[in-house]
């Protein structure tokens, strides 16, 4: 987390607040003393936001971002210095089975938030909207670098690569102060998305069952601790109204991408649990093969680098879950 006075009192509003990296920015923006508001459609008392109490911390804002009067009147009324834009439907197989919610999400909310800030550009001044790998779609060469073009195909890559190319528009055209977080694959305690190969493993394993590969395991991704991703964002909000930082893109990685199975066999090991074997399926669709960041600039321009091992970092991600699940109430249904 950073360390900067920059944030104490600032007015700060998250969208997205109650997912994995909103429920920890927003955990990250109160210890730094900002004063954080949150857009929130879905009340999920399971949630990190939740279950840390840090909701009754903040301001909430009922609402989606495919609603653009509940972020315009989120900006205007609390006064908005600062935006992270972090809500999305954020999972490859929903969007795959059923494109346009997906679209809705991901397209028009950046298109609303992004209008918002025009609007109130007296208000508001920084931007970090989170991007993702995913938005380069399939490259002849990798890692992928910043100055790569936006190729997405399947619709969730489409989503994140014209969600992106809507953020640099605004501030080609409108001088707004936005800067382009592009990430690999971000895990942490607080996912409730099982489907994703690192929540749904850890359960698995806890329960004494087989986690499910839904790819033949040699997939290769980047996977960046959400504390690294978080402290990523502050840095880069920070910047962001400077010269050379707003309107560009930074990608966030560890730079020493896993296959699947690689990260499976690893959180067996770190489970005391290699006696309890995968079970590939190997039906996913929609889905680039190998995906992985250079993340020199964000070193270069910004002082980045994960602070995080992989070992450490999922060993705090085990223990977390191993608490949820502590909980009878959460056991049943999940």
């Amino acid at each position: 987390m950073t360390t900067s006075t920059y944030w104490q009192e600032r007015r700060v509003l998250v969208t997205g607040g109650t997912g994995i990296v909103g429920s920890q920015l927003v955990a990250d923006l109160l210890a730094a003393g900002a004063f954080v508001v949150a857009l929130i459609r879905d009340q999920n008392p399971q949630s990190e936001l939740y279950r840390s109490g840090n909701v009754q911390r903040i301001a909430v804002v009922n609402g989606g971002v495919e609603e653009y009067a509940a972020l315009e009147r989120a900006i205007n009324k609390y006064e908005i210095n600062t935006v992270f834009h972090l809500a999305a439907q954020a999972i490859v197989g929903v969007a795959q089975r059923n494109p346009l919610p997906t679209f809705e999400a991901n397209i028009r909310g950046t298109y609303n938030l992004m209008e918002a800030c025009r609007v109130h550009r007296d208000l508001v001044k920084a931007v970090v909207a989170a991007s993702s790998d995913k938005a380069y779609g399939m490259q002849p060469e990798l890692p992928y670098l910043e100055s790569m073009p936006l190729e997405g195909r399947f619709p969730y890559e489409v989503s994140k690569s014209c969600g992106d190319l809507i953020a640099q528009s605004y501030f080609h055209t409108y001088q707004t102060p936005v800067s382009i977080a592009r990430c690999g694959n971000i895990y942490g305690g607080g996912d409730l998305n099982w489907s994703r190969i690192v929540p749904g493993t850890i359960r698995s394993l806890l329960r004494g069952e087989a986690p499910v590969i839904r790819s033949d395991g040699t997939f290769l991704r980047d996977y960046v601790y959400v504390k690294d991703v978080t402290r990523a964002y502050m840095l880069l909000a920070e910047q962001t109204p400077n010269e050379g930082i707003k309107g560009e893109a930074f990608n966030f990685g560890p730079e020493k991408p896993l296959s699947v199975i690689e990260m499976v066999d690893l959180l067996r090991e770190l489970m005391d649990a290699q006696e309890i074997a995968a079970d590939i399926h190997n039906t996913a669709a929609g889905e680039i093969h190998t995906q992985y960041l250079d993340s020199s600039k964000a070193a270069e321009v910004l002082g980045w680098e994960s602070q995080y091992t992989i070992d450490e970092g999922l060993k705090e991600t085990i223990a977390w879950y191993q608490e949820f699940f502590k909980s009878d109430a959460n056991t049943p249904t999940l």
